[in-house]
């Protein structure tokens, strides 16, 4: 039994900044061949996007991460980046629904890790759905239309800025309703750090009576730590000594809850912090190498290059002429 990816569909219906998948608007899936089920009966998995799906007419059945999800009109689903396999899909002749796809790199360029905590991925990990109120469902479908017109428009003045930030406010109002619907045990999750100790070394977080809970609050301090370096660090092991553990578990703990590296979430926010100086600022290369403690300018560009596929000057000069 073969389970195939399935990416954004491509044609009518379908908005794009650019040419590529980074991020995807679906105004409607369309309608439904008789008997309904658009995916194969031996499921799919999603590779490399997050998705957004908001039910609009019908219903719709599947299994997925060991949960059976029904789907009726103004329910939400948000299926996170992991390669969680969707089975036995089934809907009604009438179900329809309208679809954001992203990729992790279009979530981090538009800073929204900075606004939502670990917490509530593992919450959307074990609720995924999300049930809307007819208020909610009106407030959503009012940002999703201006977000398909301003794509559809291509405004040529900072159009990718413009449909970054309506997308990012869309997330925040689903974000919410999320938060707003969770329980008081759940709540626990989005405790912020107020003063209490974390651990008195590694052997507690590992020993902890409560060793899940400890883990997601460790990994949130490491986010929040690598975010607030504004990648002026790049060293795994000095957010590990920060932390008070070993960069081996901290490497371990971070690849169980978020299935990453330290060093991939590093890069993330180094990355972002170079695009945001080339696109807003004028400051030399050499005046952002010394600005984000890189060695020289020549090995600035160097890792720029390397993780972008063009140099910083490139990079400069692609937004500017957009």
């Amino acid at each position: 039994m073969e389970i195939r990816p399935l990416m954004p569909r491509r044609g009518e219906g379908t908005l794009r900044i650019d040419d590529s998948d980074d991020l995807v608007v679906i105004e409607h899936i369309g309608s439904q061949p008789e008997g309904g089920g658009s995916l194969p009966e031996e499921g799919v998995f999603v590779e490399n996007h997050g998705v957004i799906v908001i039910c609009t007419e019908g219903m719709a059945q599947f299994e997925y991460d060991g949960q059976t999800i029904q789907l009726r009109k103004n329910d939400l689903f948000i299926y996170i980046m992991r390669r969680t396999v969707i089975t036995n899909f089934m809907s009604s002749q009438n179900f329809n629904c309208r679809q954001i796809w992203f990729t992790a790199s279009e979530a981090w360029s538009i800073d929204m890790h900075g606004r939502k905590s670990l917490g509530d991925l593992f919450f959307l990990k074990q609720h995924p759905k999300i049930s809307l109120t007819d208020h909610d469902a009106v407030m959503l479908d009012s940002y999703f239309q201006l977000l398909c017109r301003r794509m559809r428009e291509r405004t040529p003045v900072l159009f990718p800025d413009i449909v970054r930030s309506l997308f990012s406010t869309l997330l925040l109002e689903i974000l919410a309703f999320m938060r707003r619907g969770k329980t008081e045990g759940d709540e626990r999750w989005m405790m912020e750090d107020n003063g209490e100790s974390l651990s008195s070394g590694s052997g507690m977080m590992e020993n902890s009576h409560e060793p899940g809970f400890y883990r997601r609050r460790l990994a949130d301090k490491f986010i929040r730590l690598v975010e607030q370096s504004g990648g002026r660090c790049r060293k795994v092991e000095v957010f590990a000594s920060q932390l008070n553990v070993t960069p081996k578990y901290l490497s371990t703990l971070l690849k169980e809850t978020m299935n990453r590296r330290p060093s991939e979430l590093i890069q993330f926010y180094t990355l972002k912090a170079i695009q945001n100086q080339l696109r807003f600022t004028d400051m030399t290369m050499q005046e952002i190498a010394n600005n984000l403690q890189f060695p020289n300018a020549s090995f600035f560009g160097k890792y720029f290059k390397e993780r972008m596929g063009m140099t910083p000057m490139d990079y400069r000069k692609k937004y500017h002429s957009s």
